[in-house]
């Protein structure tokens, strides 16, 4: 009878840092192990006042992620009549500008604190007919025409730059986006009149 041939095996131990290839020298690790140590692992909540604390911080969370999202124009987070090229153009070309519309809020502000103010009577009836007869008709007048313009002439862009979106509402929502107070537009402006993008704050 033949004998089978033994192979030495050399138990010498191998430097961490040795150079040449050993071998894996260890079994391959079972898929069921790797998942494991790759997965992470979750504290369940305790009780109910953990699991009520756990939720409200992840919505709180959410909410802060949606915040930054609307605040830097993020179209996932935007509503759904602010998304969309079309209204986007319409947001940056209104915000490029100085539009006399934009104003009429301060200008209605500055109207009736004139009107509130405690004049003597002769004054105060000088004051009154200015803003009845010239403040209001220039104001109403400058408003009307601006909006028109913005309404059409934003109309038209869109439909010349992107003609395969809708221009279904973007006039309206241009000129109702010139009446506010550039500070109080939402979502924010991403460009500065002119023209140039809004610097992120730091």
């Amino acid at each position: 009878m033949r004998r089978r041939s033994q192979t030495s095996v050399d138990d010498t131990p191998v430097p961490v840092d040795d150079p040449k290839p050993q071998g894996k020298g260890r079994p391959t690790p079972k898929r069921r192990e790797a998942e494991g140590k790759r997965r992470q692992y979750v504290s369940a909540p305790k009780d109910r006042k953990e699991a009520y604390r756990q939720m409200r911080a992840k919505q709180a969370a959410e909410r802060e992620r949606a915040r930054q999202g609307m605040l830097a124009g993020d179209e996932r987070y935007l509503p759904v009549r602010d998304k969309g090229p079309a209204r986007k153009f319409a947001r940056d070309w209104v915000d490029s500008r100085r539009l006399p519309s934009q104003y009429f809020l301060p200008f209605s502000l500055v109207i009736l604190l004139a009107t509130w103010i405690p004049w003597p009577m002769a004054i105060r009836a000088q004051v009154l007919g200015y803003v009845v007869t010239i403040g209001w008709p220039i104001m109403m007048i400058g408003v009307l025409v601006t909006s028109v313009y913005v309404s059409w002439k934003v109309k038209k862009l869109v439909a010349e730059k992107l003609p395969d979106e809708s221009v279904k509402g973007v006039g309206f929502y241009a000129a109702m986006r010139a009446l506010q107070i550039r500070k109080l537009r939402f979502p924010p402006p991403q460009v500065l009149p002119g023209g140039k993008p809004v610097q992120p704050k730091r």
